[in-house]
């Protein structure tokens, strides 16, 4: 059974960009809670915000208003070192372009989040690599590797440091659906191994309803998504998640 206490809260975020026609609103006041070991799928189409609501997570980014909290921390509160360090520690980032660095082989690609955060551990490393099938490609390099062989990749060194949040920006949306499957299994089952929550955005419908629970991002209101009706909407989950 998921904890009651939410490990992460958003709570009416707000963020805009600047145009020339003036500013242009991408949040309009959105709130959600995640659980410690829940997945949550953010849908929503291209331009949505959806990839700003995981920026705004991770701290790459600052709302404009409200507040966003991981285990008690308010994110937006911190200074950017405070905010790097929060991210090597507590977070895993996976992004659609991989961000592999060209001239690391696989092994020191996997390692290298873990590395950062002090928390790498070899055996995990190597359970990891066996698990995303690198075993044997350890001494390669990203280039010499397939696409779907460069996401598990990313996945595997987002996961390397065992982080209680994982971040997933359409994580299989550059990948065919086969490789996209495998990834999505893959990625699910080691995020059950270890005890990490998953905050993932996607268009799809079909690799949302893998998860926990699906919300809906569309002009910038984030709500409960209409096509699962057994979703709880975000106001409901982040009163839940406070046990009010």
């Amino acid at each position: 059974m998921l904890s009651a206490a939410p490990m992460l809260e958003v709570a009416a975020v707000e963020k805009s960009y600047p145009t020339p026609q003036g500013p242009q609103p991408v949040l309009k006041g959105a709130s959600l809670a995640v659980a410690p070991g829940e997945t949550l799928a953010v849908m929503g189409e291209s331009g949505s915000g959806k990839s700003t609501l995981l920026h705004l997570v991770a701290g790459l980014d600052a709302p404009d208003r409200g507040e966003i909290r991981l285990e008690g921390v308010a994110v937006q509160a911190l200074d950017d070192q405070a905010r790097a360090s929060l991210r090597r520690a507590r977070m895993g980032l996976v992004f659609q372009q991989f961000h592999l660095v060209a001239s690391f082989t696989v092994a020191e690609n996997l390692t290298f989040q873990a590395r950062l955060a002090g928390r790498e551990d070899p055996a995990w490393t190597a359970a990891l690599a066996e698990r995303l099938g690198l075993a044997s490609l350890l001494s390669r390099y990203p280039e010499q590797l397939s696409g779907g062989q460069q996401q598990r990749l990313a996945i595997g060194r987002a996961l390397a440091g065992k982080p209680a949040l994982l971040l997933a920006d359409e994580p299989t949306g550059a990948l065919d659906q086969e490789n996209g499957d495998l990834v999505l299994d893959l990625a699910l089952g080691l995020v059950r191994e270890t005890g990490a929550a998953l905050m993932m955005a996607t268009h799809s419908a079909r690799v949302a309803a893998r998860l926990d629970r699906r919300l809906r991002l569309d002009h910038g209101v984030l709500s409960e998504d209409a096509a699962a009706p057994g979703t709880q909407s975000a106001a409901a989950s982040l009163k839940k998640a406070r046990g009010a």
